[in-house]
């Protein structure tokens, strides 16, 4: 006792010393005319409510606190715990490997492997590196990806589109990076600098856990931007398809097809293998499709052969130019063009160069770097993710690609990201668990050290077919961009705007005008929220030619008939909220009936905040003012009395009121069910709102309703400007709620707690003797210290109803 009374002398000491910091300060701790202290079963003064509630339990709503908002955001003990097991998922099924695991990673890892080394090659071109840096590329990004991810399918490297826009993309970095230098700086020491930097920039947001940044890049942006990368790789990637040489194939796209144009004339032997293997990939595709679709149990087989198609060309025309060229021992000599001399092993182990001189030249490049990083990483694992029933941690991702970027430029990548088509070869292929990146390491590094002699005769025209074939893939099809029309119009002109943009300016701006046309039409969408004003109907169910208000449900004797749940004898029809003006797309014919009169339900349609404010209460004090009659009229003398802003009829007699038959306005309802949060502009406006409609409404206050207001926050946003409870001022709202005509309905449900200890206090009285369950007792849903914070629009009209027929005018 002595304890609580200690504590008890503290709070009080406390609230005492903060109560009078705050009245020196200035600052009004009393927010409205009614307190928590107010509450109950009896009126009186000091701003009491009454309320009919001997039959159900009082509830007091709890405002939260400063405090609380903190401690939902720092993690407890447990969460803590959590987050650093949660850096290596790998643990927690590590332990549990088996070998029906291991034989379906070593199946799709092999596959994948045979996939991603000529690729990984070829790719190396687009960031103008030599071949060997797209090998060191793929291994350490398979090799380190597995330790900290959390998708299973995702092949981290060098293979297929998008990461052939990762690699274009270096590679532009590159350029300009060096034409801005007086000296120019070695390509892989600037690639493997981006790296370094680009990991260290998407590791620090996962480690934060804030991935869902990612989540404000709307697919139709993703669309445009994959489809113009496409659209750009391939047509760079034309002039080495065809053996053209001459002009600057990293140009801008449409200046790169008009200069193939130019020189289509001067195309070499070059041509016949980059269109025949082109040809060839495509054929064999189409091929193993049709052969699945006839033999549909054989499936798997001709999977595989699709899969393994890019390989097998590679291989082929490899072994065409080694009969050709095979005494060759300088790769200028060659009847075309192949790859050259790839060393064997690791040639540029080493820690990467990272000066002040060199970060800051490549800041400049980083947006966009770390914007493909996190698009294709996420976008990729989630969608592998769906398709595969699990669900991907997307900060924990981007810690996982972040820590793969920066420790791959030791061993000499470049940066990486997730590869779409090497990631559904991985999962297609049958891939049981992140371990398979061992298994593709190791293929990848088999080849770095024993096939080196064998790159050497690899036919350029060749990875250029193969870099078409698989970028060609990506392009949004027309019917994707058909429903991009049907579901959102203004989408489909960002998405054509962000594909012209990238063919006619570069990946990069694509990438920015798509991104910041999306980030606008949010924030236009949020500005030019509407809200609508709401009527009722009354709605009944209707079965065949019957309507279900009479008679039970369907004919006599029908299934159901006596059942509480099918059994609709008892239907009256009830009551629903729709928009007056139709706008939801309701049944013009439809009688909208108004709520009451001078009693208006507002529904706002999205959030209400600062930037959408002004619209929403603009539109609602117009349309209140339009449709109500002001209940005082102002007179003047003479005309030049009146205000400039209300300069009235010219004549200064006043107007008859009994010519105007609109009603006087009473009560406004808004309804927040769409409403999450608000701030303190939406807050000052609304107040603002609250002050223009009693001026129209003096001497008698609006009332202010509020339904659905789901957030606690919110509730004590309102409360703070003074809503929830009866305004005007404290002498008025004294006398209303000493007045026995000053009662509302209350909203009560069952309380299983208080029946529990109903019914043991019932078995103690009666010696255990069983008897029939007691009656369950109810209690208020709602704070009563709030009384004008309502569970919907149905429970806010009725009591907005009440008040008014309780006033001694309508009495």
């Amino acid at each position: 006792m002595a304890s609580n009374t200690s504590e008890g002398n503290k709070r009080s000491t406390t609230a005492g010393i903060g109560h009078g910091v705050a009245k020196f300060l200035g600052i009004k701790l009393d927010r409205s005319y009614g307190g928590d202290e107010a509450v109950g079963g009896g009126g009186g003064g000091g701003g009491g409510f009454m309320f009919s509630m001997a039959a159900a339990d009082a509830f007091i709503e709890d405002e939260p606190t400063s405090v609380e908002w903190i401690r939902s955001l720092l993690p407890d003990s447990q969460g803590v715990k959590q987050y650093f097991v949660g850096m290596l998922p790998f643990l927690k099924w590590i332990t549990r490997y088996n070998f029906t695991w291991l034989a379906g990673d070593a199946v799709a890892g092999i596959t994948v492997g045979a996939v991603v080394v000529p690729q990984s090659m070829a790719y190396a071109a687009l960031a103008l590196l030599s071949p060997e840096f797209g090998l060191y590329s793929s291994f350490m990004g398979v090799l380190l990806y597995w330790l900290f991810a959390t998708s299973k399918d995702i092949v981290v490297g060098t293979s297929q589109k998008p990461v052939a826009v990762m690699s274009t993309l270096v590679g532009n970095i590159i350029t300009r990076v060096n034409h801005r230098q007086p000296t120019p700086i070695p390509p892989p020491i600037l690639a493997s600098a981006l790296a370094v930097i680009c990991g260290a920039v998407v590791l620090l947001i996962g480690l934060t856990r804030c991935g869902w940044i990612v989540d404000f890049i709307p697919l139709v942006a993703i669309s445009a931007f994959m489809t113009g990368s496409a659209i750009t790789i391939a047509t760079g990637q034309v002039p080495a398809l065809l053996g053209i040489t001459g002009f600057n194939t990293r140009d801008v796209t449409y200046k790169v097809f008009i200069n193939i144009l130019k020189h289509l004339g001067q195309t070499k032997l070059d041509a016949s293998i980059g269109l025949t293997a082109l040809a060839t990939l495509y054929f064999i595709r189409w091929l193993c499709e049709y052969m699945s679709i006839r033999q549909p149990n054989k499936h798997k087989t001709w999977f595989f052969m699709s899969t393994l198609r890019t390989a097998f060309v590679i291989l082929f025309y490899t072994l065409i130019s080694w009969l050709v060229n095979k005494d060759v021992k300088n790769a200028s000599q060659a009847k075309f063009r192949v790859l050259g001399k790839v060393p064997a092993g690791f040639k540029h182990v080493g820690p990467p160069v990272l000066t002040g001189e060199l970060i800051k030249s490549l800041a400049g490049e980083l947006p966009a770097a770390v914007m493909v990083l996190l698009i294709e990483q996420i976008a990729i694992a989630k969608s592998f993710g769906r398709a595969n029933n699990y669900t991907i941690n997307p900060s924990q991702e981007l810690a996982a690609i972040g820590v793969t970027n920066i420790l791959g430029p030791f061993l000499g990548a470049f940066p990486v990201t997730a590869s779409f088509s090497g990631t559904a070869i991985n999962s297609k292929a049958g891939v049981r668990t992140p371990l398979v990146g061992l298994i593709i390491a190791t293929v990848v590094l088999l080849a770095i050290n024993a096939l080196s002699k064998f790159f050497f005769f690899i036919p350029r025209a060749a990875l250029s077919a193969v870099i078409i074939h698989a970028v060609g893939n990506f392009i949004t099809p027309p019917d994707a961009v058909y429903r991009f029309w049907r579901i959102s119009p203004v989408e489909m002109v960002i998405f054509f705007a962000g594909v012209i943009a990238t063919v006619f300016a570069s990946i990069e701006n694509g990438i920015y005008v798509t991104v910041a046309s999306s980030a606008v039409m949010l924030l236009f969408r949020a500005a030019r929220a509407k809200g609508r004003f709401l009527g009722k109907v009354t709605i009944h169910s209707a079965v065949g030619d019957r309507v279900t208000d009479e008679g039970k449900y369907g004919s006599p004797g029908a299934t159901g008939a006596g059942d509480p749940l099918l059994d609709r004898s008892q239907e009256k029809g009830r009551t629903v909220f729709i928009p007056m003006d139709h706008q939801d797309g309701s049944n013009p014919e439809v009688e909208v009936q108004t709520p009451y009169p001078g009693i208006f339900i507002y529904r706002f349609s999205e959030g209400f905040n600062y930037p959408n404010a002004n619209p929403y209460l603009d539109y609602l004090i117009e349309y209140i003012l339009k449709h109500t009659r002001q209940t005082t009229i102002d007179t003047y003398q003479k005309l030049g009395d009146r205000p400039w802003n209300d300069p009235g009829p010219r004549s200064a007699k006043p107007p008859d009121p009994t010519d105007d038959a609109r009603p006087t306005l009473l009560a406004v309802i808004l309804d927040l069910s769409a409403v999450n949060n608000v701030d303190v502009t939406s807050m000052q406006n609304l107040t603002d709102a609250r002050r223009r409609l009693d001026r129209h409404a003096a001497p008698d206050p609006v009332e202010w309703h509020f339904a659905c207001v789901n957030n606690r926050w919110t509730r004590r946003a309102l409360a703070s400007a003074g809503f929830g409870v009866p305004t005007g001022p404290p002498a008025v709202a004294a006398a209303a709620s000493a007045s026995s005509a000053w009662r509302r309905p209350v909203i009560v449900a069952e309380t299983a707690a208080a029946a529990a200890v109903d019914a043991r206090r019932e078995k103690e009285e009666d010696g255990d003797e069983e008897r029939g369950p007691p009656p369950r007792r109810m209690a208020a849903v709602y704070g009563l210290n709030r009384p004008f914070f309502h569970v919907d629009v149905a429970a806010a009209l009725r009591s907005a109803v009440l008040g008014v027929e309780q006033k001694p005018e309508f009495v």
